[in-house]
């Protein structure tokens, strides 16, 4: 059982507190954040401390830290608060839902998020700080590099490779053996049957509004 501090105070942190309440062994005991941004002295009950010095308060030998934001500017403001709040010497939690099937022989990395639902087949790698929303298919020899963001009702199919930095949104489908390249936005829908290239944006194609007359047949 770990204590746990929690970096934020957004949606992202109120659901994390909630996951780990409910379906973890570990104790969320405060929340920290920037200075510049503490509004209120509490958050869901707990308070709320600066971040610029939150290892005098909580000393990373007696706790650990999960850092709870989004997937803002591709991972990025993620990716920053996790390497400082590892110089600070945290160790980062991860969480997986017991209402997940992991069935890989790899465990993730540190400051992962997987929510329910999702199915996470043999042979998966997954690295550090990847956030997994609910109800996904992440198929077998994938690996999911570090600052990652998969939406909902992802299917990445065989031997795919997701690069740092991605989103990949609602209902995205990848193609077997597809390479998402570093900084790759997948929009929801969106079905990638080949490797993306580096910062790039993929929408599915654009529905086609048709007058109900075409659909009229004259016997």
């Amino acid at each position: 059982m770990a204590k746990i501090i929690i970096f934020g105070t957004g949606d992202i942190a109120q659901i994390a507190k909630y996951y780990f309440d409910i379906d973890s062994p570990h104790e969320v005991v405060a929340f920290t954040v920037d200075s510049q941004y503490i509004k209120e002295e509490k958050f869901e009950g707990l308070p709320v401390y600066p971040f610029e010095d939150i290892e005098k308060k909580f000393p990373p030998s007696e706790y650990q830290m999960f850092i709870a934001i989004s997937y803002r500017d591709m991972n990025r403001v993620r990716e920053k608060k996790f390497y400082e709040a590892k110089q600070k010497g945290y160790n980062l939690v991860s969480y997986i839902s017991s209402h997940a099937t992991y069935l890989s022989q790899y465990k993730c990395g540190e400051n992962c998020f997987i929510f329910e639902d999702n199915t996470i087949q043999p042979f998966v790698k997954i690295e550090d700080n990847v956030i997994i929303w609910s109800g996904n298919h992440i198929g077998h020899h994938s690996i999911i590099h570090s600052h990652n963001f998969i939406s909902s009702h992802v299917v990445i199919s065989g031997h795919c490779e997701i690069e740092p930095n991605c989103f990949l949104g609602v209902n995205s489908t990848l193609a077997h053996g597809v390479k998402i390249a570093r900084g790759t936005l997948v929009g929801a829908g969106a079905v990638i049957t080949k490797d993306t290239e580096p910062y790039s944006v993929y929408v599915p194609a654009k529905s086609i509004k048709l007058d109900k007359k075409s659909f009229e047949f004259k016997l």
